[in-house]
């Protein structure tokens, strides 16, 4: 019986979170917080800060005992940032988290529940809510098992709020593009999709996108524009193909007993047009 404790710990996969910190003190300490407080053993917690100044550095000192590795310095921005911890990670399973952002309670241990019943997968996803400063639901995003051809069709059908992945694919596929500064994540899973890589989806809400005006996306439309661009020139697709992902994302969530958010979307679509 003694030995119990350590051979459940052994058999959990271990999970290896960055978190990439530049000026978020409002926030950084959630985000921490939604990491640690997880519950879950077999954990490595990496902070990369970027050389913050507004007290972001003092938050991340109050938890230094419970993270496995932070540093505050300069770099040339997140996905920088992002790399740096990559490549310190051990692993067998990674993501980043913004220090805006969290992940839910239990998000961890459904990760492992997947791995557990399907070892072949190398990607495994949730669902996502957005929200505002206060923690506040603004809206609830679900998906279904991502593909190449439904990303190009629809464009984020993830979001790496909710998304873990097998460290080992960073050998094959290297890391993230650091020359791209606002669609670094959507280029990467992009790629992880394309190499053929098994994913999954878990019916669950497993991190929270934080909405407030100093956010990239708030502030930079026009430059995430240019680099989705960028990164799928020559790879578009017919518009009725696009039509047939849209059918297949709406028939999967409808099979998977979405109704009531499958109506809700149509509905709010029908009062835009």
């Amino acid at each position: 019986m003694q030995n119990e404790p350590q051979s459940i710990f052994m058999q959990l996969p271990k999970i290896s979170v960055i978190t990439p910190s530049f000026n978020q003190a409002d926030f950084l300490e959630r985000t921490l917080c939604s990491v640690l407080d997880q519950g879950y053993p077999n954990l490595e917690y990496i902070v990369i800060d970027g050389g913050s100044t507004d007290g972001s550095v003092d938050v991340i000192r109050r938890y230094a005992d419970r993270l496995t590795y932070w540093v505050s310095e300069k770099d040339s921005g997140q996905s920088e940032a992002i790399n740096k911890g990559l490549m310190r990670a051990t692993g067998e399973w990674v993501a980043w988290q913004n220090s805006d952002d969290i992940f839910y309670p239990g998000t961890f241990s459904q990760l492992a529940d997947r791995v557990s019943r399907q070892p072949v997968a190398g990607l495994i996803i949730g669902d996502m809510s957005m929200i505002d400063v206060h923690d506040q639901i603004l809206r609830d995003i679900k998906y279904v098992r991502p593909t190449y051809k439904a990303m190009l069709a629809e464009g984020m059908v993830l979001t790496n709020q909710a998304a873990f992945w097998r460290r080992e694919l960073h050998q094959q596929l290297g890391y993230l593009r650091e020359d791209l500064h606002f669609g670094f994540d959507f280029e990467w899973f992009l790629r992880i999709l394309e190499s053929g890589v098994r994913a999954e989806h878990v019916r669950g809400m497993w991190g929270g996108l934080r909405m407030h005006q100093s956010t990239k996306t708030a502030q930079s439309q026009s430059d995430f524009t240019r680099e989705y661009a960028s990164i799928l020139a020559g790879r578009g697709l017919p518009g009725w193909r696009k039509r047939l992902y849209q059918l297949r994302r709406l028939s999967l969530m409808v099979a998977d007993g979405e109704w009531a958010y499958v109506t809700r979307g149509l509905r709010n679509r029908l009062w835009q047009t």
